[in-house]
């Protein structure tokens, strides 16, 4: 291992993209499910509501416990949580497209998203710990690394998918495995604070203040998000007349999910130059124009995948920085406010699309869709308001 002190500028960018890196891996498998959802309909016989609590259960598991596992994290050392939790995701994730039933495919995305919870807070903390003076860039680089593994899951399992074999999927489980070894080996270690020091492993007074409020703001941004890599597998099957595994499927959600990367990056860059209540509610309330154009240009043409890729930019793009200002306003449990925006609003999101599913039963997936898509705007009206309100706050802690 590296020790803290021993952190200099060229091993922090190395060990910058050794976080990118695995939590692209970590990240991969999320997206594969998304992926695999119409597979998985037709293997199985699964109701559209089935497959919306599947999505739940990955949520729930893999990021509504994110603030749990960020307490321990704070209290314990992130360098073994971060390890632990990428080897855990990868292991059982991986096997998700031969489980065998669907009980053991809600097993599997129940326990193997709880190492994807583990992980994402530690690492969190971690990138923010390597970033110096730049915390919203590399914590906005870090977070570029899920979203291009989100990006690269659905071709990755695509092509496995269209070529007939996703028995080999066990094997993507090795990169997971490499990973969490070298964040174990060359991560600094971090002291533990004090017993008296430690934070607590539950601290629901966040919930109750600024940082709960900026959590709502970030569920109701996320339900877009999940609705997208979640629901236009569905929308391209079921409505559009694609087949599961058509090339279409996995392409819209690797640009969808790229896009989000770069929107995230850019966001991160821009951080000291445009205030953080601009770009972030900013980039949340354009968002909803590519999202509402993709109902109306032809699938699958030049102009679809400019929507997408919009789309994906600016959805994503305050999600970085949104993290920084919730770290910034409980400096005492970053862990868990790492959690909270980055797991907590997610899981609740993914949690929240078991009603979506039973509306896309109920009135279509695509108007579903649509009706998801405008919880954007009050999502982005309070996130300004709690910004706004304590801005002081987080710029006296950067």
């Amino acid at each position: 291992m590296v020790p803290a002190a021993r952190v200099t500028a060229g091993s922090a960018i190395g060990l910058s993209g050794l976080l990118v890196a695995v939590h692209a891996t970590n990240d991969a498998f999320s997206s594969m499910l998304a992926a695999l959802l119409p597979t998985l309909q037709v293997r199985f016989g699964l109701t559209e509501t089935v497959l919306a609590v599947l999505v739940a259960t990955l949520s729930f598991s893999s990021s509504v416990t994110q603030p749990l596992f960020g307490g321990i994290a704070d209290r314990y050392g992130r360098r073994l949580m971060a390890a632990l939790g990428v080897a855990t995701s990868s292991m059982l994730l991986s096997l998700i497209a031969i489980a065998p039933s669907p009980v053991w495919l809600f097993a599997l995305l129940f326990v193997g998203g709880l190492g994807s919870a583990a992980f994402h807070p530690a690492a969190t903390g971690l990138a923010r710990g390597l970033g110096g003076p730049r915390k919203g860039l590399a914590v906005s680089v870090f977070s570029s690394g899920g979203t291009l593994g989100l990006a690269v899951g659905p071709l990755v399992i695509g092509a496995l998918a269209m070529s007939g074999r996703l028995d080999l999927s066990p094997w993507l489980m090795l990169p997971g495995l490499v990973g969490a070894l070298a964040l174990y080996r060359w991560m600094p270690a971090q002291p533990r604070p004090p017993r008296a020091q430690r934070p607590k492993l539950v601290d629901l007074s966040l919930l109750r203040g600024p940082v709960g409020l900026l959590a709502l703001a970030g569920i109701l941004r996320s339900i877009s998000f999940v609705t997208f890599t979640n629901a236009v597998p569905l929308w391209l099957v079921g409505t559009r007349g694609f087949a599961p595994d058509a090339a279409v499927v996995f392409w819209t959600l690797t640009t969808f999910s790229f896009a989000a990367g770069v929107g995230g990056i850019l966001s991160g860059a821009l951080e000291r130059r445009v205030p953080l209540q601009v770009l972030i509610t900013g980039s949340m309330l354009f968002a909803m124009v590519p999202l509402g154009l993709l109902f109306v240009v032809p699938i699958g043409g030049f102009g679809y995948f400019v929507a997408v890729a919009i789309a994906g930019a600016l959805v994503n793009g305050g999600l970085p920085l949104m993290i920084v200002a919730a770290q910034d306003l409980a400096p005492h449990a970053m862990g868990a406010a790492s959690g909270l925006m980055m797991g907590f609003t997610w899981g609740m999101a993914g949690v929240l699309y078991i009603g979506i599913g039973a509306l896309q039963e109920a009135f279509g997936v695509q108007a579903a869709m649509a009706g998801s898509f405008l919880t954007l705007l009050p999502g982005a009206l309070l996130a300004f308001t709690v910004l706004r309100r304590h801005r002081a706050a987080i710029d006296a802690a950067g």
